[in-house]
């Protein structure tokens, strides 16, 4: 069923338009021993203040986030505990937790970057097929990292006696972040590009929701939102927002779900699952 009071489509970026980080949490859970969504549970054992949050608000420059973002990674007695209230939420049983936990912030945030480099190929046609009609706003709404290099840097570089060979274009190469965090060729998918780093406010907040509907003219119950992560989805329904869910390796059917709000068609003569080769940024 269609739905014509629609003005705008909203898009998270990581995990909808492009490769969710997840996927690397993931890959570095199984590589290390660590429970399935130990890490998760770790990052949102932090509530608003944690590294990750902040960062993503844009209050910290890079090098310091990766030593905090580690640090609390690591901290067993805050993030066992936090597991262990995840397994009876979900009733899971609990397994086996470390005692003990080192991860390197740099390393874990440079794999996440590196596996969301990439476009769901799909999506993207969605969206050019959807530009094409000319008679909806499309609009990314992502927590996300869009700095210039000196705000990635921050006030000083790291300590030469840690990154001996440190240099900024070095740095940026390890992210996957050659052409910036937000690349040209990703902006250029979307009327209105609103990131967390830049507005000062993440998602699930709901001041970013009515923000992004507030600069681009249009009420909350005039778009549809797609996203990875249920928690952002709550918001968005909250708001009155219609909402759809992009489960990893989900698009197809997402997008006909949204091709079913449209009105148009959004996934004929697209690749077969097994046939998508991801582009890179």
């Amino acid at each position: 069923m269609t739905s014509p009071h629609l003005k705008a489509v909203i898009f998270d970026v990581g995990g909808v338009v492009c490769r969710s980080p997840l996927i690397a949490i993931a890959a570095y859970e199984r590589e290390h021993g660590l429970p399935n969504n130990y890490i998760n549970c770790a990052i949102t054992a932090r509530g608003t203040h944690g590294a990750w949050q902040r960062f993503e608000r844009g209050e910290m420059s890079l090098f310091p986030f990766y030593e905090q973002f580690g640090r609390e990674l690591s901290d067993t007695k805050v993030n066992n505990p936090a597991y262990v209230k995840y397994c009876k939420r979900r009733g899971l049983a609990r397994p086996d937790l470390p005692e003990t936990l080192h991860i390197d912030g740099r390393e874990l945030f440079g794999r996440m970057m590196r596996e969301s480099g990439e476009f769901d190929d799909r999506v993207v046609e969605a969206i050019r097929r959807i530009r094409a009609e000319r008679r909806w706003r499309i609009i990314a709404l992502t927590n996300n990292f869009s700095k210039s290099e000196a705000d990635i840097i921050g006030d000083a570089p790291p300590p030469k006696e840690k990154f001996p060979s440190f240099s900024v274009q070095a740095e940026l190469a390890f992210l996957g972040w050659q052409d910036g965090a937000t690349p040209p060729r990703l902006r250029a998918l979307f009327d209105d590009f609103c990131d967390s780093s830049t507005l000062g406010m993440r998602k699930p907040e709901p001041g970013i929701y009515l923000l992004a509907c507030q600069r681009n003219g249009i009420k909350p119950t005039e778009a549809v939102f797609l996203d990875d992560l249920g928690m952002n989805l709550k918001t968005a329904q909250a708001l009155g927002m219609e909402t759809i869910r992009v489960p990893i390796g989900g698009s197809l059917d997402a997008l006909k779900k949204l091709e079913a709000k449209l009105g148009i068609d959004l996934t004929s003569g697209g690749s077969k699952p097994t046939d998508r080769t991801p582009s890179r940024l």
